[in-house]
C-alpha cells in the first residue's frame, strides 16, 4: 500500500520548504518532493547566489576608489573570476544544506524525483533525470496525499531563434558561472534579473549594453525611480537602448551580432555574449495538472487567494500560482494555504503591499502603487520626496546619489506607495511595508522619531516633503 501523508508538496523551493514547515508545525505529516535541488531557483540560481555576486562587484568598486575614502591602495586590483564564482556557489551550498537541516528538524519527509498527480489524493514520483538523490531520501514511487500542493516554481523564458546554448547565448543559469570575465556584453531585457547582471559586469570591466522593448527601464519600477537609475547606469558607462527590439541574432566564433530594431531605424550591435532576460515561464508542464481539470490561464494555475484550485485538494503557491514572482511572495503564500487547509482565519495576500528589490549598484526598491498608478486610479496624491545629498549619513558611506519617493491619499492620508532608488534602499523598504500593513496615515509616520545618523531619516523627510515640512533640503 502507498505510503499516506496529510499533505505533499511539489517542490522545494523557498516556497515549497516553508509551505512543507508551516504544515508540519501545524501538526501535519507532510513531505517534499523535488528533482534537482532544495532550496531551488531562488538559492540555488537566482536570489542568494546573485547576491553573492554581486557583493564581490560592491568590494572591487570599492577597491577601484580608494582615494575618495582618503585611503590609498598599492598595487593594481583585478578580478579572480573562478575565485567570484566559487564563493558564490559556496554560499549557495551552505544554504543549500541548510534547506535540508530545517526540513528534517521538522520532520518533513523529502522525496526525491519527479512529480505528477494522477488522480487527486496521488503523487506518482518518476526518477530525477536531472540530479542524483541526496543521502537519507525517499525514492520514487506511488504516495497518498490528502492535500497536494503545487509549488514548482519557474523557468526561463525562451525567444524564438534566440535560444540559449550556454556558451555565446546565456541565460540566468550561464551568467552565474562565467568561466571566464566577457570583454563585452548585450542584456535583453531590463526587468530585476537583467539588470543586476548588467550592473554586475559593467562593475567588474566589461561593456555592457542593455536593450529594452518597453519605453522605460525597470518597467515595473515608478518612471521618477527609473529615471534617475538609468542616468546612474548611462553615468557608469552603460549603455541603454528603450523601445528597442532585438529583431535577430547571428553567432560567431567567440561572440553574438544583434540587429536591433528602435524608431524605425536598425543596427547591429556586437558583443561576446548575450543574456536573455525577457522574463520566465510557469512549470506547469507534466503535472497532469489539465486532466484533472485544473484551470491554468496564460501559463499560470488559477487559485482563489488561498492557493486552493478548482479541483478539492489540489493547490498551487509561488511563481506557477502568478506574479509577482518572487520569493518572499511565495513563501507568505504557502503559508496562507495551509493555514487556511487547518481551517485557521486567513484571508487573500495582499499584493499591492509585497516589496520588490533589484539589487544592482544602485539598489532600487518599491512596495505599493507608483504616482502614475494611483492618478489612473483616479486618486488625489501628496508625493513627498528626498535626496540623498540632503542626509549626512549618506554623505558620510560616499553614497550621496539617490531618492526616496512617497506617495499619499490626499484625502486620507493613506501610504499609497513608496519608491527608492540608492544604497541600502532594499533594507529600508520594509520600514514602509510594516507601515502600509498597520494601515498607518502621515500623522503617525510623520510622529515618528528616527534615529539620527542614519539612512532611514530620509523615509522620514519624504513623509514630510509630501505635507510642506521637510526640515534638510
Amino acid at each position: 500500500m502507498a505510503e499516506g501523508y496529510d499533505i505533499i508538496v511539489i517542490g522545494a523551493g523557498p516556497g515549497g520548504y516553508v509551505t512543507a514547515i508551516r504544515a508540519a508545525q501545524l501538526g501535519f505529516k507532510t513531505a517534499v518532493v523535488d528533482r534537482e535541488h532544495l532550496g531551488g531557483i531562488c538559492l540555488n540560481w537566482g536570489c542568494i547566489p546573485t547576491k553573492a555576486l554581486l557583493r564581490s562587484a560592491e568590494i572591487y568598486h570599492y577597491m577601484q576608489h580608494p582615494g575618495d575614502y582618503g585611503l590609498k591602495l598599492e598595487g593594481k586590483v583585478s578580478v579572480d573570476t573562478a575565485a567570484v564564482v566559487k564563493r558564490s556557489r559556496g554560499v549557495s551550498k551552505q544554504l543549500n544544506g541548510g534547506v535540508g537541516f530545517l526540513l528534517k528538524k521538522n520532520k518533513v519527509d523529502v522525496i526525491w524525483g519527479e512529480a505528477s498527480i494522477p488522480k487527486a489524493g496521488e503523487v506518482l514520483v518518476a526518477e530525477s533525470k536531472r540530479a542524483e538523490a541526496p543521502k537519507g531520501v525517499k525514492g520514487p514511487g506511488t504516495y497518498q496525499a490528502k492535500h497536494i500542493i503545487v509549488a514548482t516554481g519557474a523557468r526561463p523564458r525562451v525567444l524564438p531563434g534566440i535560444e540559449p546554448d550556454k556558451k555565446l547565448i546565456w541565460t540566468y543559469y550561464e551568467a552565474m558561472v562565467p568561466e571566464t570575465m566577457p570583454k563585452s556584453l548585450l542584456v535583453m531585457g531590463s526587468g530585476a534579473i537583467g539588470i543586476e547582471f548588467a550592473s554586475f559586469y559593467r562593475t567588474m570591466g566589461a561593456e555592457v549594453t542593455v536593450v529594452e522593448l518597453l519605453p522605460q527601464i525597470l518597467p515595473v519600477e515608478d518612471a521618477e525611480i527609473a529615471a534617475h537609475a538609468r542616468k546612474r547606469f548611462e553615468k557608469q558607462g552603460m549603455k541603454i537602448l528603450t523601445g528597442a527590439k532585438v529583431a535577430k541574432v547571428t553567432k560567431g566564433a567567440n561572440s553574438v551580432t544583434a540587429t536591433i530594431e528602435a524608431g524605425g531605424k536598425t543596427q547591429e550591435i556586437t558583443a561576446e555574449r548575450l543574456i536573455s532576460a525577457v522574463g520566465v515561464v510557469c512549470n506547469t508542464e507534466n503535472l497532469g495538472l489539465e486532466k484533472l481539470g485544473v484551470k491554468i490561464e496564460r501559463g499560470v494555475v488559477v487559485t482563489d487567494g488561498l492557493g486552493r484550485t478548482g479541483v478539492p485538494g489540489i493547490y498551487a503557491i509561488g511563481d506557477v500560482a502568478g506574479p509577482p514572482m518572487l520569493a518572499h511572495k511565495a513563501e507568505h503564500e504557502g503559508v496562507i494555504c495551509v493555514e487556511t487547509i487547518k481551517g485557521l482565519h486567513t484571508h487573500p495576500m495582499d499584493k499591492a503591499m509585497i516589496p520588490g528589490c533589484t539589487y544592482c549598484q544602485p539598489q532600487i526598491a518599491s512596495v505599493g502603487l507608483t504616482e502614475a498608478k494611483a492618478k489612473e486610479q483616479g486618486r488625489a496624491v501628496k508625493v513627498g520626496r528626498f535626496p540623498f545629498n540632503g542626509n549626512g549619513k549618506a554623505i558620510a558611506l560616499g553614497e550621496a546619489e539617490g531618492l526616496i519617493k512617497t506617495i499619499f491619499d490626499a484625502k486620507t492620508g493613506q501610504l499609497l506607495g513608496a519608491h527608492m532608488v540608492g544604497a541600502e534602499v532594499t533594507e529600508l523598504i520594509q520600514g514602509y511595508v510594516v507601515a502600509m500593513n498597520l494601515e498607518t496615515t502621515e500623522e503617525e509616520l510623520m510622529h515618528t522619531v528616527f534615529p539620527h545618523p542614519t539612512l532611514s531619516e530620509m523615509m522620514h523627510e519624504s513623509v514630510l516633503d509630501a505635507y510642506g515640512r521637510v526640515i534638510h533640503v
